[in-house]
């Protein structure tokens, strides 16, 4: 197996783009299939000698903004782009997908059990079941769960650790920055989050981060009672920065009354 990974996606992927699949002018006879080195390096604005090298595995540590205009170049769909990515070594950047599939609503509503919903890199809440509805129903808005956690005066009282909680909430939005650094709405919701919160301003400021974990939680829902919870968290396949929350209720009344809060008709 060679080591060449990233030369070796790169020649298989010129081969499969033809000239004018992004709309250069063909003259004479070709030789090699798809599009030839000198014509993948003037597309994607970049020298030809250094992009031999990438193909041959002289170079290996492209930037990001190369990488870029190669997977313009190149087709990429958002999957092999990202792949691309991980074999220069960099991590992928990228545009957060706003709008939840159909599909995945479907998934959301025939989840009864316990709370489930989608967020974006800016913690917005993009989609929800009835029992997420149900789990929030506490809250002035069910919009952006940031928002709520740092801005609403239920949340201390209704997380049990509202402090990790924060944590949490801070920790993500360093890891968005990192995957979506031009998404504007991850920048409008800490803009408004350090002007409207002197607690999310000293986290941010002290880079105060806490592990990832998926240990149980308690929450004291204003109806329902105590709760303890786990979760789990996914990325969603094809849907760029969105995530979705799987929550899982322990047994017990408080669980039983938050049921019976999602069964309320609307």
């Amino acid at each position: 197996m060679t080591d060449n990974l990233l030369g070796e996606f790169l020649r298989a992927r010129r081969a499969t783009v033809q000239a004018a699949d992004i709309g250069v002018v063909s003259y004479g006879r070709r030789r090699v299939a798809g599009l030839r080195r000198e014509e993948v390096a003037a597309a994607a604005g970049m020298n030809q000698d250094y992009y031999t090298r990438l193909e041959q595995g002289r170079e290996r540590r492209p930037s990001a903004q190369l990488l870029e205009a190669l997977s313009r170049t190149l087709l990429l769909n958002a999957e092999l782009r990202d792949h691309m990515f991980r074999l220069a070594g960099v991590a992928p950047t990228g545009r957060a997908v706003g709008t939840v599939a159909p599909v995945l609503r479907g998934i959301l509503e025939s989840y009864p059990a316990a709370p489930a919903f989608v967020l974006n890199p800016a913690m917005d809440i993009l989609a929800t079941n009835a029992m997420a509805d149900a789990f929030f129903s506490g809250y002035a808005r069910i919009d952006n769960l940031a928002r709520m956690t740092f801005l609403d005066p239920i949340s201390p009282d209704f997380c049990g650790d509202w402090i990790w909680t924060c944590q949490a909430i801070v920790a993500g939005f360093r890891q968005s920055g990192a995957l979506f650094p031009d998404d504007l709405r991850l920048r409008e919701v800490i803009a408004e989050l350090t002007t409207a919160s002197v607690d999310f301003a000293e986290l941010w400021d002290s880079y105060t981060l806490c592990a990832a974990t998926t240990d149980a939680r308690v929450f004291t829902h204003p109806e329902a009672g105590p709760l303890r919870l786990t979760y789990q968290s996914f990325d969603v396949r094809g849907a760029a920065g969105q995530r979705l929350m799987l929550y899982q209720l322990e047994p017990g009344p408080g669980a039983e009354s938050l049921a019976r809060l999602a069964a309320r008709p609307a």
